[in-house]
């Protein structure tokens, strides 16, 4: 009997990515196999690290040495305040491969075009590292990226904060997606400025379009980091902790519908 192919959605939510490394932490101790993935904004940056072929206390290892230091550096362009080059030549120094073609596993990088507002799969073939810069690429934060085609890219949340559909296109017969999203954010108090509120009505914007994913998925893991900032680097094991946690608890359906019960 043919096994189902099973897919990895994962979300963006900046530091809040950690999570992702609890998740995949649990699914690979309960040998669940994963065929395809998916990410956008943080889910792109771990999901092509395990893509890559690099085990979870690798990628954890690598965590650790993460910094806005040692990912962003200041902008020489008037379309954002800083540039995420340096994230690019840590991937490069850090990842065992630099190409699309050289992944273990399928992967696929979600960014935005900026002129059209379209989603864009980066997948298959070229650098890696461009694609999750891209992808990672918050507009008025980060500078975009000009790809060969004359495309403005941006992050993939814009358009597509759990990119499920990518994953199932990509040939996923069960989607498994991880949403740092959702959970909202409990550490707000109410927007007191015209940034705040707009910032505060984009995260709003964001989490219901995260939350219109759910439904396309076969199971939905939805870590409870409310409480932490999507910037707390520091909290990183907090993070992949409480992404452990939400995967455990829905590790029995998990194997069920993915037939691992055997």
């Amino acid at each position: 009997m043919t096994r189902k192919k099973i897919g990895l959605a994962l979300s963006g939510g900046g530091a809040r990515g950690f999570s992702h490394l609890g998740v995949l932490k649990v699914l690979v101790e309960n040998k669940i196999p994963i065929d395809f993935i998916a990410g956008t904004s943080a889910g792109s940056f771990v999901g092509g690290a395990f893509a890559s072929g690099m085990q979870i206390d690798e990628i954890a290892d690598l965590g650790r040495r993460i910094s806005w230091f040692n990912m962003t550096g200041l902008s020489y362009s008037p379309r954002a305040l800083l540039s995420n080059a340096p994230m690019g030549n840590f991937i490069k120094l850090n990842f065992p491969v630099r190409r699309f073609e050289d992944l273990k596993i399928p992967y696929a990088a979600v960014a935005c075009d900026l002129n059209t507002g379209d989603e864009v799969v980066l997948k298959d073939e070229g650098d890696l590292a461009f694609a999750i810069r891209a992808s990672c690429a918050v507009p008025g934060v980060f500078t975009p990226l000009d790809d060969a085609d004359g495309r403005i890219l941006i992050d993939g949340g814009v358009v597509t904060p759990v990119p499920v559909n990518i994953v199932r296109a990509m040939g996923a017969d069960i989607v498994i997606a991880v949403d740092l999203i959702a959970c909202g954010a409990s550490f707000r108090s109410a927007p007191r400025t015209a940034v705040g509120m707009l910032f505060q009505s984009a995260m709003m914007l964001l989490r219901a379009a995260s939350q219109n994913q759910h439904y396309n998925a076969d199971v939905m893991i939805e870590p409870q980091i409310a409480h932490l900032r999507p910037d707390e680097l520091a909290k990183r094991e907090e993070f992949i902790e409480l992404g452990v946690q939400s995967a455990e608890a829905k590790i029995d359906e998990i194997r069920d519908i993915c037939g691992c019960n055997d």
